[in-house]
């Protein structure tokens, strides 16, 4: 009897990435506890500068999560109750949380078939004089289409709002990094992200002035000095200890962003004649893939996940339940059919292994086990 050897892949390896760095991170803990300086010490205050340079954006705020990136970006720019922010409904739900939590509506759109991104023409659609903001999200580590969203912006009089938080040094189709060409961007480093921390930490950029004054107060209870609270804020900040190991990836993220790409090519040669659809690939730096994202037919998908879990390969389904159809958003009122891109995808996409460490040997490995699935 044969048995069959497992390939040990994990769809994310958090450990492979700390064995690289592990020395460095520590003694930048032991550093940051010698100091004690716990609360908006040197190292947000530096992490901050150097994020705002990587985006090519002139402020950067830390704070505690991407949620709370989006959060407060939404709530500076003053949308509240009443006011309809357009976002799609193939995202993650911090997207649609944030706007919630502002009071305003979250007006859910489709999303484009090829890109997973927005669709201008059902952005454009959803406009009501209630619109106060779009927010595109740059899923996967995709941008999506910039130049024509801030022209509808400036012609509409709308804000828009990037989130980014999957799309760290990920170049938009204005020439600029994504984090540079809305009037605010939110970024999560989650620990899974391009930029993780080892925890929950987020950033919010941003090239004017007032905003960034106004998103320093909110992160910190509103206080404009100590104790001194002209508004009511968050406790949002960015943790010490988080912002020195973002520190120190950020450093490497260039490299690792441009493995990624590497592995995303590798995978999409191995997988040209397998049966799925593989990702796109934009020029010019567009995509930084967060996740490495393949399309499965029907009832096939969930058979795939279970024979690469059975060959030790993880995956993952990104995302399985669309926003417009979850519980918790029921009260929006929309219904199956509404979005049939969006559906579409929810039934179809998996997500394979994918972060920087992986190797060439692994990246085959995973390909072969799906190109045998789809032709057995």
């Amino acid at each position: 009897m044969t048995v069959m050897t497992k390939a040990d892949i994990p769809l994310v390896d958090l450990k492979a990435q700390y064995r690289i760095i592990r020395d460095e991170v520590r003694a930048a803990m032991d550093d940051v506890l010698e100091g004690m300086q716990l609360n908006l010490g040197p190292n947000v205050q530096a992490f901050d500068k150097e994020f705002a340079a990587f985006c090519g954006a002139k402020h950067a705020i830390g704070v505690g999560s991407g949620t709370d990136a989006l959060q407060l970006a939404i709530r500076a720019l003053g949308i509240s109750a009443g006011d309809e922010v357009i976002t799609v409904s193939h995202t993650f739900f911090a997207t649609v949380e944030a706007i919630l939590y502002s009071g305003a509506r979250p007006i859910l759109v489709d999303v484009d078939e090829k890109t997973f991104n927005i669709d201008l023409a059902s952005a454009v659609q959803a406009i009501t004089p209630r619109t106060k903001a779009i927010m595109p999200v740059h899923l996967y580590g995709r941008t999506a289409d910039m130049k024509p969203l801030l022209a509808l912006g400036k012609d509409k009089g709308l804000q828009i709002i990037e989130d980014a938080c999957q799309a760290h040094g990920a170049m938009l189709d204005t020439g600029a990094k994504a984090g540079a060409s809305g009037r605010v961007s939110a970024f999560s480093f989650y620990c899974s992200k391009n930029l993780g921390a080892y925890g929950e930490a987020g950033s919010i950029t941003t090239n004017d002035d007032s905003l960034a004054t106004e998103l320093r107060s909110l992160r910190e209870h509103g206080q404009s000095t100590r104790y001194y609270h002209p508004v009511i804020g968050y406790n949002a900040r960015l943790d010490e200890l988080q912002a020195a190991v973002l520190r120190i990836k950020l450093r490497r993220l260039p490299e690792w962003n441009a493995r990624r790409l590497a592995i995303a090519r590798h995978y999409n040669d191995r997988l040209a004649s397998s049966g799925v659809t593989v990702p796109e690939i934009p020029d010019g730096g567009r995509h930084v893939f967060h996740c490495y994202v393949i399309r499965v037919p029907g009832p096939k998908r969930d058979a795939l996940r279970q024979y690469l879990s059975e060959r030790g390969i993880g995956t993952g389904v990104h995302y399985p339940v669309p926003i417009h159809l979850q519980e918790a958003s029921a009260f929006l009122g929309y219904r199956h059919g509404d979005f049939p891109v969006t559906e579409r995808l929810a039934a179809e996409v998996v997500s394979l292994p994918m972060y920087a460490e992986l190797t060439d040997t692994q990246v085959d490995t995973v390909a072969a086990a799906v190109t045998a699935f789809m032709r057995a």
